[in-house]
């Protein structure tokens, strides 16, 4: 997000993009599967048929949140610093480690400030479930389940 947008995991905030992650819920061929919201960025892991699925889903994702964004902070123009980054996955263990790393990525935020976070993050899918679609790929589906152990042993 450009610098001047407010906090996205507070609750004015946190509402018009859940609000907008529902609205592209069913969206043909695009899925937004999990995601999690931070203070001035959001990780999304989704799913697409092909390749104009995904970049016309980003783009209709993107433009809900940003009219919805600006609407509630009563700006206009501009939301975003820069372009969405994507990366394709491929292996399970690639799967694995980027559910564990988006679902837990307040945590991992909060260590950084020296703060201990436990529990489920509120401002992502893994409590806010009506909001994503349900994964249509092997991969996200449970394949992740088949990626060999960490060291910790913990999936």
């Amino acid at each position: 997000m450009r610098r001047g947008v407010w906090n996205l995991r507070s609750q004015r905030c946190f509402r018009p993009i859940a609000e907008a992650l529902r609205a592209v819920r069913a969206r043909e061929g695009f899925r937004v599967v999990h995601f999690s919201v931070q203070g001035n960025h959001l990780h999304l892991v989704t799913e697409a048929d092909d390749r104009r699925a995904m970049s016309n889903g980003m783009r209709a994702l993107l433009i809900r949140f940003a009219k919805r964004l600006n609407r509630v902070m009563g700006s206009k123009g501009r939301l975003y610093a820069d372009r969405f980054h994507e990366r394709i996955l491929r292996t399970p263990t690639e799967m694995r480690n980027v559910l564990r790393y988006v679902l837990g990525n307040h945590a991992r935020h909060a260590a950084q400030v020296g703060k201990q976070f436990v529990g489920l993050d509120p401002f992502s899918s893994a409590v806010v479930r009506d909001a994503v679609a349900a994964p249509a790929s092997w991969l996200l589906s449970g394949g992740w389940l088949r990626a060999p152990p960490t060291k910790s042993g913990t999936p």
